[in-house]
Formats: structure tokens, C-alpha cells, sequence
């Protein structure tokens, strides 16, 4: 038993010092000169990519913004369009400056032409991974086009309400009036429904008593849309009382339609509800204990 562990004990000493000796030859075979000439040369190489392309990143989007900021001197183009088009060549040239010098700093390691030329099915698969990527890119193109969305617009994409802030060209990014900001792939927005377009039409409802003289409580009500829209500069047609809508047990219902600035009908409603609520007490009208219906349609 012994002897065979003696044995054994020499086989393994044979081989490690055989694996040791491999070792050495193939570390003694190594130009250690060159290979860290090489990795010096590829390191500093790569240094310089780096160092220029933030350069390049930098300075590429101070051009950018300082043409905007010029652009946006032309009374002709809103604000709203300026940011958006800001927006979209900063993202489409922040993509391109990156592949760019992706492929330059790959190249010191792999033959990336090589590779691109012969992956026959990689290119097949790759392409097919890409599909979504094509389809938001183009998608954006259209939108941008067609002009369904600029920066700041109020709209609403499917369950999603809000504000654009940012459309760039793989996502749509949309501010939701809770805070919280959605990304939504460009090839999934396929209704848009944009409520920054035009001026807005605000439909007020206000429920009096149904024992209320109804037509002191309109001409009440007509008296002050008419101060209402020489003292309101986000009125823009003078809100006209189109009569007593419906009635029943509990109240009638009169209804007031008025167009307002885009984006300021929120608060001309509640200054007209406000100055028509205090005018109908003062002169004795009675209001229903329910609170008046509010509602806004885009013109």
C-alpha cells in the first residue's frame, strides 16, 4: 500500500513539474517587449477616442443649442417646435457619435468589417432584433413630420394624460400630471389625441333652485360673461348663456359656452364660476347644495 502511494506521490510530482516547465517555456516565449508596447499603444489609442469624443459631444451640442437659441429668434416658430426639433437632432446625434466611435474603438480588437460581412445569419437575426427599433425610428420621423407632437403639447396617448417633454427617436417621453413620466415606444402610439391645438371651447353648467327666477339668474349670469371678457385677456369669445339645459325636481340647469386660451381654460372656468356663484347670492338666487359641472372641449 505504501509503495503504491509512493507511486502515486512521483506521477503527480512528474506531472507539475512537467505542467511548471510548459509554463515557463510559453512565459519565456512571450515578447513581453511587444505585448506591452502593444497594450500601451491600444490603451492611448483608446484614451484619445474617448477624450475626443466627448469633445466632439460637447462641442457638437453647443452648436446645436446655439443654433436653436437663434432659431428660436424667428417669431414664426413657437417655442414648443424649437425644443422638440432640439431635442431630436441632440438624440439622433448623440446615436450616431456613439456608433461611431464604438466601431472605431472595437476595431483595435476585433475585425469589425470582417464581421459584418460574413455573419450571414447573425446579420438575418440581428435584423429581425432591429424591427422594433427601425419601426420606432421611423414612426418618430412621421410624428415629427406631420407634426403631432411638440415639446410642452397637452395630450392624451391611450390611458396615458399628459405633458410631452421630451421626442426623441426610440421613445416619446410624457410628463403624467401626477409626476410621473412615461416612456412610450414610438411605434406604439397609434391615436393621439392632442389638446394643445386651437383654442378651447368651456361648457359651465350651473344648477340654480327650481323655484328660482330663471330669467333674472340669465341675465345675471349674462352680465358678467360680458365683464368677465373685457376684464379677462384669455377669453376669447365672450361666453354666451345658451339657456336653461335641464330641469327637474331638484334644479334647473343653465349652460354658459365660452372659448378660451389653450391651456388657460382651467382658470377662466373657475374665475366664471366664481364671479357668477357670488353674483347669483348676492341677488338672492338660490343654488342647489351640488356643485356646478365644469367641462372643456377643444375647438
Amino acid at each position: 500500500m505504501k509503495e503504491r502511494l509512493d507511486e502515486m506521490e512521483k506521477e503527480t510530482t512528474k506531472d507539475v513539474a512537467e505542467s511548471v516547465n510548459y509554463f515557463t517555456k510559453w512565459f519565456k516565449s512571450i515578447d513581453w517587449d511587444a505585448v506591452i508596447s502593444k497594450v500601451i499603444s491600444v490603451g492611448l489609442e483608446i484614451l484619445v477616442l474617448i477624450i475626443l469624443y466627448f469633445i466632439l459631444k460637447y462641442a457638437g451640442s453647443k452648436i446645436i443649442k446655439s443654433f436653436f437659441k437663434k432659431y428660436r429668434r424667428n417669431p414664426a416658430v413657437s417655442n414648443n417646435r424649437a425644443d422638440t426639433l432640439e431635442g431630436l437632432i441632440l438624440n439622433f446625434y448623440g446615436y450616431v457619435l456613439f456608433f461611431v466611435f464604438a466601431i472605431l474603438i472595437l476595431q483595435n480588437f476585433i475585425n469589425v468589417t470582417a464581421i459584418i460581412a460574413g455573419a450571414g445569419v447573425a446579420s438575418l437575426a440581428i435584423a429581425f432584433g432591429a424591427q422594433g427599433l427601425v419601426s420606432d425610428v421611423v414612426t418618430g420621423f412621421f410624428i415629427l413630420l406631420e407634426r403631432q407632437l411638440d415639446v410642452g403639447d397637452s395630450i392624451t396617448l391611450d390611458t396615458v394624460n399628459g405633458y410631452v417633454e421630451n421626442l426623441g427617436l426610440r421613445t416619446t417621453q410624457v410628463r403624467d400630471f401626477d409626476g410621473t413620466l412615461h416612456f412610450i415606444p414610438n411605434r406604439q402610439i397609434m391615436i393621439v389625441s392632442n389638446h394643445s391645438r386651437g383654442n378651447m371651447r368651456v361648457l359651465v353648467d350651473v344648477a340654480i333652485s327650481p323655484k328660482a327666477d330663471t330669467e333674472k339668474a340669465i341675465q345675471i349670469i349674462e352680465q358678467i360673461c360680458e365683464e368677465e371678457k373685457s376684464s379677462n385677456k384669455n377669453i376669447v369669445e365672450t361666453p354666451a348663456v345658451l339657456g336653461v339645459e335641464s330641469s327637474d325636481g331638484t334644479n334647473q340647469v343653465i349652460r354658459i359656452v365660452g372659448t378660451a386660451v389653450n391651456g388657460e381654460q382651467f382658470g377662466v372656468q373657475r374665475d366664471l364660476l366664481k364671479k357668477i356663484r357670488e353674483a347669483l347670492l348676492k341677488a338672492g338666487i338660490d343654488l342647489p347644495i351640488a356643485t356646478p359641472v365644469v367641462k372643456t372641449a377643444q375647438t
